[in-house]
């Protein structure tokens, strides 16, 4: 018995069980391989429901449950490290027919694994604010940013933030207009930021290594620089200039 109709195995119920699962008589033993087969569907749904607490709520707990069935049977774990686990859904909810409708699902799938990958992102040393003061009278717009690895962006032509604070903060109902979130971890948890208008094109140039003058220009009119840095280093995001 190969491993990879085993593993095949696990994830589809309606998979026969493998030849050579037996008792400890040497019988075939199809209710123990069932019972295995159930505990690890289950504690993979477990894992894609701590990960994806905003769509969970957005689908529903039987939806969900049902949706991520699905889902394991297409992407099964790669990795013996279960944390994140589950980075393929928000791809995959695109071509999930049965969400169709919810336009802006993927995207809150992916503000979710933003705020998981940042939990489990690496420490970081940030530059203190009084050090990037001193740096205002240089040449600010020749200046590139380093940042913390626990940063994320996450652009989205749908309202992701305030979906995102209408399920866990009991924000206002969301409207219909773009927003680009930043994730900040200045503590211990992450927490999702809005961006100003054009602060999304900005930090995406950033992050890509641009100049802070060639990312500014990505932004177009009604940019507010001074909002978005100011963000940016009361979130403990930036980690080091380079001239």
């Amino acid at each position: 018995m190969s491993q990879t109709l085993f593993a095949q195995a696990l994830l589809d119920p309606d998979a026969p069980v493998p030849a050579g699962i037996t008792d400890p008589y040497g019988a075939p033993a199809p209710k123990r391989f069932s019972v295995y087969r159930n505990n690890v569907a289950s504690s993979l749904t477990r894992a894609l429901e701590a990960a994806f607490p905003t769509v969970r709520k957005l689908v529903g707990d039987e939806f969900f449950g049902a949706m991520a069935v699905v889902f394991l049977r297409a992407h099964p774990p790669t990795s013996r490290m279960m944390m994140l686990y589950g980075d393929a859904l928000p791809g995959w909810l695109e071509s999930f027919s049965p969400v169709a409708h919810l336009g802006y699902l993927p995207d809150v799938a992916r503000l979710d694994q933003a705020m998981r990958e940042s939990y489990h992102a690496a420490d970081s040393a940030t530059l203190p604010e009084t050090a990037f003061q001193r740096l205002l009278g240089s040449d600010i717009a020749a200046l590139s940013l380093s940042f913390a690895p626990s940063l994320r962006l996450v652009r989205s032509r749908w309202p992701v933030h305030a979906i995102w604070a209408a399920n866990h903060e009991a924000g206002p109902k969301p409207q219909a207009v773009a927003q680009d979130v930043v994730i900040l971890r200045p503590a211990f948890d992450p927490r999702p930021q809005l961006l100003p208008p054009g602060g999304g094109a900005v930090l995406e140039a950033l992050l890509a290594g641009q100049s802070l003058g060639d990312s500014v220009e990505t932004a177009g009119e009604g940019l507010d620089l001074a909002a978005l840095l100011g963000l940016l280093i009361s979130g403990q995001a930036v980690t080091g200039v380079l001239e």
